[in-house]
């Protein structure tokens, strides 16, 4: 699993070349740890960001703890990241590589959709935008580098979507 889905990050760097800094949706953690193992391979002076909603920390909470932490399902548009804890595997690689976790606001992530919405004309789920949503909080961080985000996931009923945007 965290193989299969590190692919996505493998791919960004071999097309797009070496990156500064890498910002990943979390929630298991199988993306952001499959990220970080590509990011590390591949493009080694990397850093590598999780974003997470801010209902939802317990990666955050993890990592600055050092070991797993469990947390009520949270209460998040990020269906997709409603996780209670990382996993085992995917912790020890996230406390190993990854720089930071990040958190966003709900009403962030509805302005990343509507921003993919408008400007790309493209439908992104609330989960899919953490990243995007993560490196435009980070925006001062980031001036002048090279920056990968990793954008996934349209599964997103369309009443539900259109809702979202209209608030």
């Amino acid at each position: 699993m965290i193989a299969g889905q590190g692919t996505t990050a493998k791919e960004l760097i071999e097309e797009a070349g070496p990156l500064d800094r890498l910002y990943v949706c979390l929630g298991g953690g199988g993306l952001t740890s499959g990220s970080a193992l590509a990011a590390r391979a591949l493009s080694p002076a990397c850093q590598v960001y999780g974003v997470e909603p801010e209902a939802g920390d317990d990666g955050r909470q993890s990592l600055r703890a050092g070991h797993i932490v469990q947390i009520p399902v949270p209460v998040t548009i990020a269906d997709g990241a409603q996780t209670q804890h990382l996993g085992h595997y995917t912790f020890g690689i996230i406390r190993r590589d990854v720089t930071d976790i990040l958190t966003v606001s709900d009403a962030q992530l509805v302005a990343a959709m509507r921003f993919f919405a408008e400007r790309m004309k493209m439908v992104v789920e609330p989960t899919g935008c953490l990243a995007f949503a993560g490196a435009c909080a980070d925006a001062a961080a980031i001036k002048g580098q090279r920056v990968g985000i990793i954008i996934s996931g349209g599964n997103v009923d369309l009443a539900r979507y259109a809702a979202l945007l209209a608030t």
